[in-house]
């Protein structure tokens, strides 16, 4: 008897497992706003990169060099360096510090990443099947003012429950002519979070 008890609890908890395992999200619904904070999990979020390209553009854009320039400034961005232990997508940081920057008219951005396409258009264009008329040569390109690239740093702490991560996006314009560093400037984020035991 007290054999068959123990295959039926056994059993009983065996199917409480399975029936665990094969939960799945299969019901979604979008945000309806986008720009509300997003702490479902404890790693880097579009919330942190809303804010830190926020205050980071809202920063450039007040500094002499670009509030204060008869035109618009010509800028090309390098790259972010991703020194946290996540992946974390730094082409999209750019892309949106780019878009944010491009809004406001005040800067202009050469793409670093279509050069190489360039270069292979240039040699079509320039082989004989283009006519004269419409065919773009090298040569006639414009320079890059300024670059920009920057760093994404973190520090996890974590005490008993108690959990927190900080990010820092710092950012900086180099005047590609003097080499000299124009406009420098960071973001802190700092998340917290606690333990809390999750039940079968």
């Amino acid at each position: 008897m007290k054999e068959a008890i123990g295959v039926l609890m056994a059993a009983v908890a065996f199917l409480s497992l399975s029936s665990c395992s094969q939960r799945a999200f299969i019901k979604g619904s979008y945000d309806e706003d986008i720009t509300q904070p997003n702490l479902l999990t404890d790693k880097w979020s579009e919330s942190d990169m809303q804010i830190a390209v926020r205050d980071l553009v809202k920063s450039l854009t007040a500094h002499h060099v670009i509030a204060g320039a008869k035109q618009p400034p010509v800028v090309i961005f390098t790259r972010i360096e991703n020194n946290t232990d996540e992946h974390i997508n730094t082409q999209s940081l750019m892309d949106m510090c780019r878009v944010e920057l491009s809004r406001n008219g005040k800067v202009q951005f050469l793409d670093k990443a279509a050069r190489e396409d360039i270069k292979k258009e240039y040699e079509y264009q320039n082989s004989g099947m283009v006519s004269y008329e419409t065919r773009k040569s090298p040569g006639s390109q414009i320079s890059a003012d300024f670059i920009i690239n920057g760093r994404l740093d973190s520090i996890v702490q974590e005490a008993g429950k108690n959990k927190r991560v900080y990010y820092k996006l710092t950012l900086n314009m180099t005047d590609l002519k003097t080499t000299k560093i124009e406009w420098s400037g960071y973001k802190q984020i700092r998340k917290k979070f606690r333990k809390r035991r999750i039940g079968l």
